[in-house]
């Protein structure tokens, strides 16, 4: 086999890495070890992963049960992980990177994909914005509100459809609350101040009880300055081969037109009743940031949305549950070119499923399930890069599930239609209309061949139709510097995807290692033509990207342990604060000290096989080691390392990344008063200030990662 086309390629080993791979060895061997004997030290029974039950997949159910790899944020350890984008706080978890368009924006790459085929949901549903047709485009929901996070690693078609080839990352709050709440009145408040970008927010919500009716109401506001960078802007081998003219000067210590703010709010009730609930929200959501890539645009983005959701618990039998959601937004934004107006994009559209959940027959148990989804594009302006675009889909899925003890197994299928309608425009050609049929399907297995060990296997057949994007892109797209080119004749791309995980839920060492691999026929990108686009007065203009399909493959892996060092029990009856905690404090609580070293790593190796060069901005190899000490759920420490590889393997015009290592640090303490709780957390990143760059980024080579910063948070429940 020829050196370029091993999947195994050298890694130099520097002293930055040493730390997180001698405690990711040393947990792997730990893993391996108590698959043949037992620990001369037996666990202590808290060393046991604790219990997460998954919303995002078919039938729910607990996080190890799943066929595909999933991950949930939530509680403390999503509040100290949150950042002012989606992309950026689920950044450090295992096969998840980001686009990273300054604070401003950022979307989730999932093991090497991005885009359009990885699926944004607000409790289910679409956002229903225009983050998917450009990365400096936000994602347009607000992090400081957000419940839950689930994230559904590789295909998840079986319930929201064939744009999900990548993952799905569910945003959950509980805006429509689905139960009666635990006290007459509840709520939260959230302060924060950061020094990298001098960062001021709040968030606060009040959630109440009227009879049967819940009532939620929530608000937040954030606002940035420049982001603050270790040296230069433009990276070393930007600034060698794009020289700037004599007189200019390189931006250097912060970055420019990187500041932002956002607002906004919702407003949700629901009437609750033991066989179910039903509710609606209305929220706003508004944005006002730097664009980065161009030092005089900015983006104010704007959206108005509503919410129906609901449910009817075992109405008959033998029908066991009854769920419908409904979403309709009506999304704007403007980009500004200084006080000018630039393009207006506008979104509007709506989002709506059912599914209906039976009981068991006989082995059987799951559902079926109807999801429609419409959408009205435009773009207005002379840097319009897309014309005027109707989308509508409609699809129908099925999924079921076999439990037999200690086999459990999973599948189902989704049939989509989707039309794409292009209006006529003078810039973009005649009305043009695109219809597709795709078809995916997915079959898994769970197996426990003894506790806590757990193999799961899942297969994933996936019809992706081309985006409008795809096919009708015919403009200038300034924030990735290229000229995107469409082709209308594009038909659907095709995908076969394995996911095999070993997993151990309980003793010293509990974790997962994941294994993935999805080969994709007529896989469509935007590849360079050669050729420049002309410019004003016949100057030469952007680099022509043009869309096409091509084969293409993805390999890689995950590895995610939690190393249990300490776990020392109460010698005494736990403090008050323990006590006090209102039904929030795990089992942790009733120790006194917890001592545990969480290690993770992910690699992804993505190449065009009709090029037989690599896909642009895939991740490079990472891992990450953290020491987290906690006392009595009251204060809780962590110490973090996260180390990145550099990135040599490219696609043509595109630059290698350099490799960096991040030194992090936590605190946090809590202090029950009366029937409230306060906790005061401090968080420190890129304490070495080291220049780091994302290569999954389009503005690695103009936007480093933030440099020291110091963040103080305050938040109050009650």
């Amino acid at each position: 086999m020829h050196a370029k086309n091993s999947i195994f390629r050298r890694i130099d080993i520097k002293p930055s890495i040493l730390f997180p791979l001698a405690l990711i060895a040393s947990a792997a061997t730990g893993l391996a070890q108590d698959a043949v004997r037992p620990s001369t030290t037996p666990a202590p029974e808290e060393a046991t992963h604790e219990r997460i039950i998954v919303s995002t997949t078919p039938l729910g159910g607990d996080l190890f049960e799943q066929t595909q790899s999933v991950t949930v944020l939530t509680g403390e350890e999503l509040e100290l992980r949150l950042e002012p984008t989606i992309g950026e706080t689920l950044n450090r978890e295992p096969g998840i990177s980001s686009t990273y368009f300054g604070p401003g924006a950022s979307r989730p790459v999932i093991r090497g994909l991005g885009e359009d085929r990885i699926r944004v949901l607000q409790n289910g549903v679409t956002t229903i914005d225009a983050s998917n047709v450009s990365p400096d485009h936000a994602v347009s929901a607000e992090p400081l509100t957000i419940k839950t996070i689930d994230v559904v690693r590789g295909p998840a078609t079986l319930l929201y459809g064939p744009n999900t080839v990548g993952g799905v990352v569910n945003l959950i709050d509980n805006r429509i609350p689905t139960e009666p709440l635990q006290r007459p009145v509840m709520g939260k408040a959230d302060a924060r101040f950061s020094s990298a970008e001098e960062q001021r927010s709040g968030a606060g919500l009040v959630e109440f009880q009227l009879g049967r009716v819940v009532v939620h109401l929530d608000g937040f506001k954030r606002a940035t300055e420049d982001v603050e960078i270790p040296g230069f802007a433009r990276s070393e081998r930007l600034r060698r081969l794009q020289p700037l003219e004599p007189g200019e000067r390189e931006a250097r210590g912060t970055l420019p037109n990187s500041a932002g703010e956002s607002q906004g709010g919702a407003a949700g009730a629901s009437y609750v009743w033991e066989g179910g609930y039903v509710g609606a929200a209305y929220s706003v959501f508004d944005s006002n940031y730097g664009t980065v890539a161009e030092p005089d645009v900015t983006i104010d983005l704007e959206q108005q949305r509503w919410d129906v959701r609901g449910a009817f618990n075992k109405p008959f039998t033998p029908i066991k549950a009854i769920n419908y959601k409904w979403s309709l937004s009506d999304y704007t934004h403007t980009e500004f070119e200084g006080a000018e107006v630039g393009t207006v994009f506008d979104v509007e559209g709506y989002d709506g499923r059912l599914e209906v959940l039976h009981e068991k027959l006989g082995i059987l148990e799951g559902g079926i399930g109807y999801q429609t989804q419409s959408t009205d594009f435009s773009a207005l302006g002379e840097e319009a890069f897309l014309p005027t675009v109707e989308t509508a889909t409609h699809a129908v899925f099925l999924f079921e599930e076999i439990a037999l003890n200690p086999v459990r197994l999973q599948f189902g299928g989704r049939y989509d239609h989707q039309a794409n309608e292009r209006r006529e425009n003078p810039m973009f050609g005649p009305q043009l209309s695109r219809d597709f049929d795709a078809f995916s399907a997915s079959a898994g297995i769970v197996y426990t061949p003894v506790e806590p060990y757990v193999i799961a296997f899942s297969a994933a057949y996936t019809q992706r139709p081309p985006t409008y994007v795809e096919l009708f892109a015919n403009g200038p797209h300034i924030a990735t510097n290229s000229f995107e080119l469409g082709d209308p004749e594009l038909g659907k791309e095709h995908s076969l995807a394995f996911d095999l995980a070993f997993r151990k839920t309980a003793g010293r060492v509990t974790g997962a290692v994941t294994l993935f691999y999805n080969r994709f026929a007529d896989f469509i990108t935007a590849e360079p033509t050669g050729e420049l686009s002309e410019g004003e007065g016949g100057e030469e203009g952007l680099p022509i990207f043009a869309y096409r399909a091509t084969d293409a493959h993805f390999v890689g892996g995950e590895f995610e342990a939690l190393v249990h060092i300490l776990e020392h029990p109460l010698s005494e009856p736990a403090p008050p604060a323990a006590e006090a905690a209102k039904g929030m404090a795990s089992d942790a609580a009733h120790t006194a000290h917890r001592l545990h070293a969480e290690l993770k790593a992910d690699y992804v190796y993505a190449q065009n096989t009709g090029t037989d060069r690599s896909l642009p901005r895939i991740t490079p190899f990472r891992s990450s080691a953290a020491l987290v000490y906690g006392w009595h759920d009251q204060f809780h420490a962590r110490l973090e390392g996260q180390y990145a590889h550099e990135q040599n393997r490219t696609a043509e015009f595109e630059l290698p990344t350099d490799g960096y290592f991040l030194l992090n640090a936590s605190m946090s303490y809590r202090l029950p008063v009366r029937s409230a709780e306060f906790e005061v957390y401090v968080k420190g990143t890129n304490l070495t200030n080291e220049e780091a760059r994302l290569h999954t980024s389009f503005l690695k080579d103009i936007a480093p990662l933030a440099g020291r910063g110091a963040l103080l948070g305050v938040r109050a429940s009650f």
